[in-house]
C-alpha cells in the first residue's frame, strides 16, 4: 500500500526539446505519478546540475530505459509518498537521492535503494549537490581505483563538483592529493579543500610536476585527449587510471608500451545506466563510510551558485562557461 501526504497534481520538469545549447531547455508541466513498488516520491527542495546533464542536452547521453522524463540526476527534499515494500523511510523525512532522470522538477520518483537521509549539519538545499558526485567518486576512486590511505590521488578538474568532492573524500581517507585547475583562484580553492599540491595547468605542465612529486597511484580523469598519455607518463607502477568524462575528446593515440611496463590499469565507468540493485549497494557503502565523514565535518558540498528552476537556461549557461567552482544548484 502506498503511504503519502497531500501532493500537487502536477510537477514542473525540464526537457531538452532538441539537441543544442541552453536555449533548447524548456520547463514543462506533467502529472505527478504515484510511486510504484520499491519507489519513493520526493518533493524536491533543490537539484544538482552535472556535466552529464550538459551532455544529454547536447544529444549524446540518452536516458536509460524506464528513467523519469527530463533532465537531472540528483535531488534533495522531503519524502512525499512511499510505494509498497519500502522500509526505513517515512513520509516527511528529509532526504537526498540519486535518480536516473527527471531531477530538475518539483516532484521526482527515485528507487528506494538510491535514497539517502539528508546528512546532519548540511543545509537541505545544499544536500542536492551530494548524491551524484559522492557516488561517482566512491565508485571510481575507492572501488575501481582502490585508493589506499598511503597512496596519492591525482584529480583533474579539481574545482568541479566531482573534483571538490574527490579532494575532500580522499583526504578524509588519509590519502595524499594532487589536483589540477585552470586559474589561481581555483588552485587556491583546491588547497583550501586539502589538496597537498594544486597545479595551474595553464602555467605548469602537470605531468612534470606530478612526476617530480613522486607520481600518482590513482588518477581520476575527466579531460581525456592528450591527458591520457600524460596520465600514463606520470603514473606510478601499478597505478589505476579511471576516466569518467572526455572534455578534450575520447579518441586518443597512446603509447601502450609505457602502460604495459608500469602494469597500469586504464579503465572507465558510468553510473547512470547501472541496475538499481547495484546503485543501492553503492548507496549503502556511501552511507556507511562517507556520511560519517560529513558528520565529522570532513566533507561538505562546495556550492558555486543557485538558480530558480525556471532559470535553468541561465544555470546551464553558467555550466557551459567553465567558470564555476563547485556545484550549481536549482531551487525547486
Amino acid at each position: 500500500m502506498t503511504q503519502s501526504t497531500q501532493t500537487a497534481d502536477t510537477t514542473r520538469i525540464v526537457i531538452a526539446r532538441e539537441p543544442g545549447g541552453p536555449d533548447v531547455l524548456d520547463v514543462v508541466t506533467r502529472p505527478v505519478a504515484p510511486p510504484g513498488p520499491g519507489q519513493v516520491l520526493i518533493r524536491n527542495t533543490a537539484c544538482g546540475i552535472n556535466r552529464p546533464d550538459q551532455i544529454e542536452r547536447l544529444g549524446f547521453y540518452p536516458a536509460p530505459a524506464g528513467a523519469p522524463e527530463g533532465l537531472g540526476l540528483e535531488v534533495s527534499g522531503h519524502v512525499a509518498a512511499l510505494g509498497s515494500g519500502v522500509e526505513g523511510l517515512a513520509v516527511g523525512d528529509p532526504v537526498c537521492a540519486l535518480v536516473a532522470g527527471g531531477g530538475y522538477s518539483d516532484y521526482v520518483i527515485a528507487p528506494a535503494g538510491s535514497v539517502l537521509p539528508a546528512p546532519a549539519g548540511i543545509d537541505l538545499a545544499d544536500a542536492a549537490g551530494l548524491p551524484e558526485t559522492v557516488l561517482t567518486v566512491w565508485t571510481n576512486v575507492f572501488e575501481i581505483g582502490a585508493l589506499s590511505p598511503d597512496e596519492t590521488l591525482l584529480v583533474h578538474g579539481g574545482t568541479s563538483g566531482i573534483g571538490t568532492t574527490a579532494i575532500q573524500m580522499a583526504k578524509a581517507h588519509g590519502a595524499r592529493v594532487i589536483a589540477t585547475a585552470g586559474t589561481a583562484e581555483k588552485v587556491a580553492l583546491c588547497e583550501r579543500l586539502g589538496a597537498d599540491i594544486a597545479i595551474n595547468y595553464r602555467e605548469a605542465d602537470f605531468e612534470t610536476v606530478v612526476t617530480d612529486a613522486g607520481g600518482a597511484d590513482v588518477i581520476l580523469d575527466m579531460v581525456g585527449g592528450d591527458y591520457v598519455q600524460k596520465n600514463i607518463n606520470c603514473a606510478n607502477a601499478g597505478a589505476r587510471i579511471v576516466s569518467i568524462a572526455f572534455l578534450k575528446g575520447s579518441r586518443v593515440e597512446v603509447d601502450l608500451m609505457r602502460m604495459m611496463l608500469k602494469r597500469i590499469v586504464l579503465t572507465g565507468s558510468t553510473l547512470r545506466a547501472r541496475p538499481d540493485a547495484e546503485k543501492a549497494r553503492l548507496t549503502r557503502a556511501v552511507r556507511e563510510t562517507v556520511w560519517p565523514w560529513i558528520a565529522a565535518g570532513r566533507l561538505a558540498p562546495v556550492i558555486d551558485s543557485r538558480f530558480a528552476l525556471d532559470d535553468v537556461r541561465a544555470a546551464h549557461t553558467r555550466l557551459d562557461s567553465g567558470g564555476h567552482a563547485g556545484k550549481i544548484l536549482l531551487s525547486c
